[in-house]
């Protein structure tokens, strides 16, 4: 396993990350054991950070870890969480819930302290709290030693530097934007390493469009989207390949993107990951499905706040 430094925390992050998203049962039903399971096979192949939120099963995620972590010494791994959405429309960003958020994570997952939290999904929200309370608030639980290392979460690319020209983070977390469909993350790379930033990248198979497996009835991609996509999974079929793999290849080829954070709650899955990205890429491969998905190269969807969303390609903002 490659491990990456994190912007100027000291942390060395490997280069996958488990998401824990699916032990809160976000994409289906999982089996217990199972995911707990998945669990210590991410941690025995040499995935050092586990990231997950309240948010994941309404709770779930955070209470499963810290069943799955109860044996495990708290050295042999780094742990994130976040804070300010508990349900699709709930978001609270107060100071008061900060505390009370931390304290809860903390106790559910039976640690007494948090690697990284991060305010999750901000674009749903006035920034203006977010840099006037949350973080603050954030900083003191840093001070107390309750938090080591702060950042923000979401979608919209705008969201990052809205909050990183008026404030001080640590570490930001994107997901989706930097895949073999979206790199939209890349761009801003100059700009956090400028400032210090960590920089966490999320999802490489953008909520199962780049696989083989059905998308969840959330997703937002347009039919254009979901075509261009089967076409290019259908083609690394073709040629032998599994289309996540060259996405999860992809995703953590640039070593910018300190880790690439993955999840699931089937271990089989785990130790596919680590094989694949022990495998050499196929250049040739990457070049051909790149040309499929060249038509809807970073194509994006509104997320929150209008106002707090990327203008729309071609749109002259």
């Amino acid at each position: 396993m490659i491990f990456r430094p994190l912007g100027r925390t000291g942390l060395q992050l490997s280069q996958l990350s488990f998401g824990a998203s699916s032990l809160g049962q976000e994409f289906r039903p999982v089996d217990l054991n199972q995911a707990i399971r998945s669990v210590h096979v991410a941690l025995d192949s040499g995935m050092n950070f586990i990231d997950t939120s309240p948010y994941y099963g309404r709770g779930m995620s955070e209470c499963m870890l810290g069943v799955a972590l109860r044996e495990i010494p708290r050295d042999r791994y780094l742990l994130g969480t976040k804070l300010g959405r508990y349900a699709p429309a709930h978001f609270d960003f107060s100071a008061r819930r900060v505390v009370e958020s931390v304290d809860v994570s903390l106790e559910r997952m039976k640690v007494d302290h948090l690697d990284i939290v991060l305010c999750h999904d901000i674009e749903f929200v006035e920034l203006s709290q977010i840099l006037e309370e949350t973080l603050p608030a954030l900083r003191r639980l840093q001070a107390q030693g309750k938090v080591r290392f702060i950042g923000v979460s979401g979608y919209p690319m705008a969201i990052f530097k809205a909050i990183l020209d008026r404030a001080e983070l640590d570490v930001i977390l994107s997901y989706n934007h930097y895949t073999l469909q979206n790199t939209m993350l890349a761009d801003l790379v100059p700009y956090l390493q400028a400032k210090g930033v960590g920089i966490m990248n999320a999802a490489p198979f953008s909520a199962r469009l780049l696989t083989n497996a059905p998308l969840p009835p959330w997703h937002k991609a347009t039919p254009e989207v979901r075509a261009l996509c089967r076409q290019a999974a259908e083609h690394c079929t073709a040629r032998g390949v599994d289309i996540a793999q060259l996405a999860l290849q992809f995703s953590i080829a640039d070593a910018d993107m300190t880790t690439c954070i993955v999840g699931s709650a089937n271990p089989e899955n785990v130790q596919s990951w680590v094989k694949w990205a022990q495998t050499p890429l196929d250049p040739q491969l990457l070049s051909e499905v790149l040309a499929i998905l060249r038509p809807i190269q970073n194509w994006f969807y509104t997320e929150g706040r209008p106002e707090n969303n990327d203008p729309s390609p071609g749109s002259g903002n």
